[in-house]
């Protein structure tokens, strides 16, 4: 009976929400497209079509059809509800755009190959192998998910790299001590923005200091770390968690259900049958160990070389202008190669089963490949709608109003901007150039402000289904991407609600040695409070 009242429930949002998608905009318009700057161009309507494909997404279960639907009503709003038009823009301008773009292709060769490393990793044993070494240094839970956090931190160049990494690595370990895949996916996934955020030296350093003038951008940013609550608080809160044994939410279900059953997918496993899981052979933890550390050394050296590092300018510098698509493309290809070469070397595998693993890695990584071809063509249809002049118009309207307030206001409206968009790196763009001309680089509330923005940004995209960072958490863990988000979700609001108090604070006490110390209080006082509900409520 309460399973057929809440199904009637998802079926009464989803009809309110295809109504509102389709029959308000309708009303609304003018009959003019957002293509020549009318219509629904630099409108809230610009920001309907993500808010619609992350509602369904999160009533229905089901990403492909949502997200497709947000790029449907994307190409709708565009074109004033033409059908030539909607088709043209849905798929010219919109997939075959996002297709097409040689930093998206990058990420995807980046991607597949990593998938291919991962299975020719599983077909060697060196999983297996690294599972039996953990298990005898790794005895507990505990030291599973302190583990995966440490290795997150010091994987801090770039966020894509991170998930996919550091899911390889420990999904053998979290398995061994039934962590469910869900709070392996958030583990991941709060170890790869808000660690590569406050790492100067990141690819996440760099898009930030490009949208700063004058040179200035990386001085900033360092000067803006301190600041950067959500992700100080975030690391703080999984430690804090993992110690105190802490579960709530939809999450305590599913770690419950794991640590009972052996269940670690909660009944859906969407990489079953993609040849991810291989019947492993015995190898040694260096079949692991040597082609990730190999992996990680090449992508370095690939970013600082697209960065220019070889042609003189300095390690710093060539972070700064690095292009992570072309560094971890081709550090990736240079590791796929080298361990190749190794496990036929070692006689591990023949030649003939090393290009077996290369499809497998593929339809291991097709899942991922999917959701984030539909997530960039959603931000493609947004960005058509101008949904960044929106946003820009709505900041400029309430800057100078109400100053102590604004780096509270900036990080709610960087977190909604980049949970609708998907994109940090685009709130960044966004709101950082605002911010700059409403405060000098010399005011200490400006840097709390730019710091909003960062933080903002990587809440709102640590949150978003669609966004690609998320997705590749899900993939690393190789989870179930709905399961990530609905679980994760309310710890990161946790983390978002004490950040949102300590920008309060710092607005007008703009000095990080008083609100940073603060907000960790505040921080711990929160899971402790959690605790104490839960365990009065008898979870």
């Amino acid at each position: 009976m309460k399973k057929k009242k809440g199904n009637l429930v998802r079926g009464i949002l989803l009809a309110i929400i295809l109504a509102a998608a389709f029959g308000a905009p309708l009303l609304a318009g003018n009959g003019e497209g957002a293509a020549e700057g009318g219509g629904f161009y630099g409108t809230f309507w610009a920001l309907l079509p993500p808010v619609i494909a992350i509602g369904l997404a999160l009533i229905t279960k089901e990403v492909y059809s949502s997200l497709f639907v947000g790029i449907l009503m994307g190409g709708l709003l565009y074109s004033a509800y033409s059908f030539e038009g909607t088709i043209l823009h849905v798929f010219q301008d919109g997939i075959v755009s996002v297709l097409s773009d040689g930093y998206n292709i990058g990420i995807l060769i980046f991607l597949v190959i990593l998938g291919a490393m991962v299975s020719l990793m599983n077909r060697a044993g060196g999983s297996a192998a690294f599972g039996r070494w953990a298990a005898q240094h790794i005895r507990s839970r505990v030291g599973a998910q302190l583990a995966t956090v440490a290795l997150g931190v010091l994987i801090f160049v770039d966020d894509y790299f991170n998930c996919l990494t550091v899911g390889s690595v420990m999904r053998p370990v979290t398995d061994k001590h039934k962590i469910s895949r869900a709070k392996l996916a958030y583990l991941i996934d709060a170890t790869a923005a808000p660690v590569c955020i406050i790492a100067p030296i990141s690819s996440w350093a760099a898009a930030v200091a490009s949208y700063v003038e004058d040179g200035n951008g990386l001085t900033l940013f360092i000067k803006a770390i301190p600041f950067n609550f959500y992700a100080i608080l975030t690391i703080i809160m999984m430690i804090g968690m993992a110690v105190m044994k802490l579960e709530f939410g939809p999450m305590a279900k599913y770690e419950k259900k794991a640590l009972a059953t052996g269940d670690l997918f909660n009944g859906k496993n969407p990489y079953a049958g993609t040849g991810a899981e291989q019947k492993e052979r015995k190898g040694i933890v260096l079949d692991l160990v040597l082609p990730i550390a190999v992996l990680i050394v090449s992508c370095v050296i690939g970013m600082i070389y697209s960065g220019s590092f070889f042609e003189g300018a300095s390690f710093v510098e060539a972070f700064s202008n690095s292009d992570a698509s072309v560094g971890l493309m081709l550090g990736s290809v240079f590791a796929l190669a080298f361990t190749v070469l190794y496990y036929c070397l070692r006689r591990t595998m023949t030649f003939r089963e090393t290009m077996d693993c290369i499809p497998e890695g593929f339809r291991a990584m097709v899942p991922a490949i999917l959701i984030l071809t539909f997530a960039w063509s959603l931000k493609a249809m947004t960005d058509s709608l101008g949904a960044g002049e929106f946003v820009a118009g709505v900041v400029k309207g309430s800057a100078g109003a109400f100053q102590a307030f604004l780096p509270a206001v900036v990080f709610l409206i960087g977190c909604f901007l980049a949970f609708a968009t998907g994109t940090s790196w685009g709130t960044f763009g966004i709101l950082i150039p605002i911010t700059l001309n409403v405060f000098p680089l010399t005011d200490p509330l400006g840097v709390v402000c730019v710091s909003a923005c960062m933080a903002g940004a990587v809440c709102g995209d640590h949150c978003s289904p669609i966004s690609d960072t998320t997705i590749m958490a899900s993939a690393g863990a190789q989870s179930d991407h709905v399961d990530h988000v609905s679980t994760q979700l309310p710890y990161a609001v946790a983390a978002a609600a004490v950040s949102f108090v300590a920008y309060l604070v710092a607005g007008f006490v703009p000095n990080a040695l008083i609100v940073l110390p603060v907000a960790v209080v505040l921080m711990a006082g929160t899971l402790f409070g959690i605790r104490t509900l839960s365990s009065k409520s008898g979870r």
